[in-house]
């Protein structure tokens, strides 16, 4: 980044100077011209721990003390965003306070909410997972205070002069001395954008960042500007994009150890407590050993692989032996990492975040698993939910004060699952071991991460069971930071062949369709032009046929001429453009059209349609909040939607759905849709409107169905009642955290519930008896089928030991062996061969009348029984597998069953006899 970039005139004014750090290199600007470092870590030590730069402050008044000075300032003060970012498509949780912004506003498509605006943002980042309670700075969960402003060509905000000068003067309102603050020159890039920045800096610590954004990574006619290694274009946006630590900014008014002293001093007294470490608490050396631990921590990248070298840095540095900074420090690490995971689980599961072992929810349960094993570990007696409640009653906020009992039931329920995948784990670990201490092997990173993502093992499990097994492994210790990094981001799929690509450009030179869908959904007749035809393709002036979206399928129909009639197969929208798929005859530019869209199908997919809203809003009322969707599909004889829960919805719960589904239908509710800026609704409905997805544009269609409003491009009927009846038919339990619900509505729910009754009419006339009394009666044959089951299983083994009496063995090689045809079914037929087996001796079995069943059980471990079976089952025209203990197999040729044993029989014969 150029220097003249940084050559503000707020600096010069105020007497600042710029100089270049005499340990890092870095150029930064001062007020005290003696200064030889920029100030930050670890080019200088924290100053402030037991000698404040601020006057104090708790959490919430340094947040006040923030917002109204903005506000003071002309800045608009607006509510902070969910910590799950439901408005994007490419990150799953808030990483700053841009990130609310991104892309609509920042691109220009959208106005922001105001501009001017200040906010005080809680963001979530999982990247420095292992340094949380160890630096003494990290926290998962941060707030981020800021003040934006969003420059346009035509409206002119403030840029950077009026953003330090803002900085300082706010710093100064809360005790600053001004000439202990550094800015020092950091070029940011991040998100798709860059531009210059400052870093804030007092103390040794960095309090806040002052970015400039003003380029992109998106091509455009501007002369490009290169950033290691990339490409990044001027924009016509000028952002100001700040972000101060709410939390850095406590600590340093505080001047306490750790930020976690600062910041969670209630939770901190309480774990100290509960793990039998509060005499620590008043313990003079502890506190200036933890003081100086956590002073010198800061100057080292604590988030490194190699957590054993910084440890012994940090005792050499503070004189202290690393036997007993180990053993005094990393006990209360653990404590500062609770308290603040347990603030981060907090806000995940206030905002409705669902863990499971995809998206956000993948990372919720990455954060509670790692609390676990942490509580675990300093033999913890306080439960999980009961902490997490702690932190929402000390958050204070109403909604999520409102969610605890939900809450509590989520991690009570993620409590019990990690306890299996415990139980589950020792055993998969230990035969992984086991494989790899055979081959002389360390066991490889990429397995464990393998064991983490597909069956929850935590890496101190595996290290522990590895040690046990004489195995080696080597878990780096920023292990959850690259778990996280890999599971942070929405990556894009790899784009499939676009069919139409060669005739996008053609279209590209069309003028949008006219969605007349939209403006008479229940129309399904319609005159047009076609203004283009291509390929069996044509676009028309506008039409009432619905292009596939939102789950939804595409209308089909006719298009009449004077001329011809030909058939709408599919309806494809590409940007505003809308293609007709046709087949049985040929359209011409300038043709009028009838359009004729099939009645039937349409009013049933806008029946299925308008029903999910009602089955999601029923979902929400009967299992809580924390519903989204995950995913829907509508169709014309039924539609399924799915669902983020935290449990298997049960039939009673099935039922309460249904019926308030029902409900809400004859209630016969107006379905309202509308246009709306995107910013406004979001303010208005929040970011449940996102439910199918995040759509582009300034404006989104907004439907209102029965208290469930969503952004949705759909098609829908004009009221609740015009859905009809609605009949859940399953629900599925499709991956972890992900319910799906399967349904008719309309005609089609009818149809499907006189298939029910048809099957039920059809199983009581085939049991000879009365509808009313079909549950009786199949409960009786059912126990009646069990009790016949176990007496033929008797009557089996009977047979079977009947069958060991009058097999004689032979000896071959010093071997008892049994080389028999015997008429058995397959079943008595592998556990005759088993009992034989464990009798000691080999045998090698064969009998069938329509198609044969060989098997082999060998008690001898040279002789494997796989290789016998095959060339047995070879001679029979088939195949055979299995175990080297016993295999089993057949095949068609019932007239050589005696070549085949006499095959099966030399080959024992060449291995008993060498």
């Amino acid at each position: 980044m150029l220097e003249e970039e940084y050559q503000l005139e707020y600096f010069k004014s105020q007497g600042l100077v710029r100089k270049v750090c005499s340990k890092c290199g870095a150029a930064y600007w001062t007020r005290d011209p003696s200064r030889e470092t920029c100030g930050d870590a670890p080019c200088e030590p924290y100053s402030f721990i037991a000698n404040p730069v601020f006057a104090p402050h708790s959490l919430d008044e340094m947040r006040e003390a923030y917002l109204s000075f903005f506000e003071r300032h002309g800045h608009t003060r607006i509510e902070r965003y969910p910590v799950v970012a439901r408005w994007r498509d490419d990150i799953y949780l808030t990483i700053a306070s841009i990130a609310d912004f991104q892309p609509f506003v920042t691109n220009g498509l959208v106005p922001p909410p105001a501009n001017p605006l200040t906010i005080s943002q809680p963001c979530i980042r999982l990247n420095d997972l292992d340094s949380v309670g160890r630096s003494g700075r990290h926290l998962t969960l941060f707030e981020m205070m800021a003040h934006h402003a969003f420059n346009s060509p035509g409206e002119d905000i403030y840029w950077k002069d009026r953003t330090v000068e803002l900085c300082d003067e706010f710093l100064s309102s809360i005790g600053a001395d001004l000439k202990r603050v550094t800015y020092k020159e950091h070029p940011w890039m991040g998100g798709g954008n860059a531009g210059p920045s400052v870093e804030v800096l007092i103390g040794g610590l960095e309090v806040a960042t002052l970015v400039f954004m003003s380029l992109t990574r998106v091509p455009n006619d501007q002369e490009p500007v290169e950033l290691e290694g990339v490409l990044y274009y001027p924009m016509k946006m000028r952002i100001v994009d700040t972000g101060y630590g709410l939390e850095r900014l406590t600590w340093a008014s505080k001047g306490s150890p750790t930020v976690y002293d600062a910041v969670f001093p209630e939770m901190v007294s309480r774990l100290m407590h509960a793990a039998g470490l509060e005499h620590l608490l008043d313990n003079k050396e502890f506190t200036k050993i933890l003081g100086l631990n956590a002073r010198f921590a800061g100057l080292m990248d604590i988030s490194g692989p190699n957590l054993f070298q910084l440890r012994r840095k940090v005792a050499a540095a503070i004189d202290v032996p690393q036997e007993k900074l180990d053993k005094l420090i990393t006990p209360i690490e653990k404590i500062y990492a609770i308290a603040d995971h347990t603030r981060c689980l907090a806000y995940m599961l206030g905002d409705c975040v669902v863990p499971s072992n995809v998206r956000e929810g993948y990372l919720a349960r990455l954060v509670l698993r790692r609390t676990l094993r942490m509580m675990a570990d300093l033999d913890l007696k306080d439960n999980l939910a009961d902490l997490v409640e702690m932190q929402i009653r000390i958050i204070g906020t109403d909604s999520f004060e409102q969610s605890i009992a939900g809450v509590r039931e989520i991690i009570d329920r993620e409590v019990e699952k990690y306890a299996a995948t415990l139980a589950r784990g020792a055993r998969i670990v230990q035969r992984i071991a086991r494989t790899y201490k055979k081959k002389s092997e360390r066991i490889p990173l990429q397995e464990v991460v393998t064991l983490y993502d597909s069956h929850g093992i935590p890496p101190e499990m595996v290290k522990d069971i590895a040690a046990q097994e004489g195995a080696v492994v080597e878990i780096p210790d920023n292990f959850y930071s690259q778990i996280a990094d890999l599971h942070s981001e929405n990556l894009p799929e790899k784009a499939a062949e676009d069919p139409l690509a060669k005739y996008r450009e053609r279209i590209a030179g069309l003028p949008p369709t006219k969605k007349a869908y939209y403006d008479q959904p229940a129309e399904v007749e319609f005159e047009a032009m076609v203004i283009d035809y291509f390929d069996g393709c044509a676009v028309l002036d506008q039409t009432l046929f619905y292009p596939e979206g939102g789950g939804q399928p595409a209308d089909t129909g006719t298009l009449v001429t004077t001329e011809t009639m030909v058939r709408v197969e599919d309806t494809i929208k590409l940007g505003e453009v809308i293609l007709h798929r046709v087949k049985g005859g040929t359209l011409k530019r300038g043709d009028r059209v009838k359009g004729i869209v099939d009645e039937e199908r349409r009013w049933s997919l806008m029946r299925h349609h308008t029903a999910t809203h009602l089955i999601l809003r029923a979902a929400k009322e009967v299992l809580g909040a924390h519903i989204h969707q995950a995913g829907a599909q509508k169709g014309s004889e039924s539609a399924r939607i799915d669902i983020r829960h935290f449990k298997h919805i049960t039939p009673e719960e099935m039922k309460r759905i249904e019926i308030r589904a029902n409900q809400m239908v004859m209630e016969n509710a107006p379905v309202y849709v509308s246009w709306e800026n995107r910013t406004k609704a979001e303010q208005k409905y929040g970011f449940g409107l996102y439910q199918g997805g995040v759509p582009p544009g300034r404006q989104i269609r907004i439907v209102q169905v029965a208290g469930d409003i969503e952004a949705c491009a759909g098609t829908h009927c004009r009221s609740t009642g015009e859905i009809g009846p609605i009949a859940l038919l399953k629900v599925e339990h499709i991956q972890d955290g992900i319910e799906r619900l399967e349904f008719s509505a309309g005609i089609a729910a009818i149809t499907a519930i006189q298939h029910l009754k048809d099957l039920i009419a059809v199983s009581a006339e085939t049991l000879s008896v009365q509808q009313e009394n079909l549950p009786a009666s199949v409960n009786r044959f059912f126990t009646e089928w069990k009790e016949q089951r176990k007496e033929i299983e008797r009557l089996q083994q009977k047979v079977v030991d009947l069958e060991v009496q009058q097999l004689v063995a032979e000896e071959i090689g010093g071997f008892g062996v049994v080389i028999r045809e015997v008429d058995l079914p397959p079943q008595e037929l592998v556990a005759l061969a088993s009992r034989i087996s464990e009798g000691g001796d080999i045998a090698l079995l064969a009998g069938g009348r329509e198609r044969v069943h060989a098997v082999m059980a060998s008690p001898v471990e040279s002789l494997n029984a796989v290789e016998v079976i095959r060339e047995v089952c070879e001679v029979l025209g088939g195949k055979g597998g299995g175990k080297p203990q016993i295999a089993q197999g057949g095949g068609p040729e019932v007239g050589r069953i005696g070549e085949a044993l006499a095959r099966g029989r030399a080959l024992i014969e060449s291995n008993l006899n060498g």
